[in-house]
């Protein structure tokens, strides 16, 4: 089953589970066609258009936004279980829970900075963080930050 119907499907089931009464829906007495929530009720209180939930719930939203997609989350009142794998089935992604391996500088730096000598070295990573320096390096960079 394709990322776009199981985004629809659980959407659609978490909303018939809701019924209007337990998110202070006036029903008005009438017999309702559908279980639970409709559409533009769940829009309502997710404070989204209609068109734009009915685009989600379709899966015609790839690239609705972290904040877009908790506002459906909090109007379901989705778990944090549950919240994930709402963000997950509209990214189309896993997200991954852990850190990406630290930078680390590979051996051939390392003998280049070694050969180097007293010209000073200082490595950056992506994130502006020292991966390697040699002493002059050290000294020079040491003698800037202080200041």
């Amino acid at each position: 089953m394709n990322t776009r119907r199981r985004l629809g499907e659980f959407l659609q089931t978490r909303r018939s589970q809701l019924r209007p009464e337990d998110v202070g829906v006036a029903t008005y007495g009438g017999r309702r066609r559908v279980p639970g929530l409709r559409r533009e009720e769940l829009a309502l209180l997710a404070g989204v258009s209609v068109s734009y939930y009915s685009r989600l719930e379709q899966g015609q939203a790839p690239n609705a936004s972290p904040e877009v997609l908790d506002a459906p989350a909090r109007a379901l009142r989705l778990n944090d279980a549950e919240r994930r794998h709402l963000h997950e089935l509209a990214t189309g992604t896993r997200r991954r829970d852990r850190r990406p391996t630290p930078e680390q500088v590979g051996p051939a730096t390392r003998q280049l900075i070694a050969a180097l000598g007293d010209v000073p070295v200082v490595v950056l990573g992506r994130r502006s963080d020292v991966l390697a320096w040699n002493t002059p390096g050290h000294s020079l960079y040491a003698s800037c930050s202080g200041s």
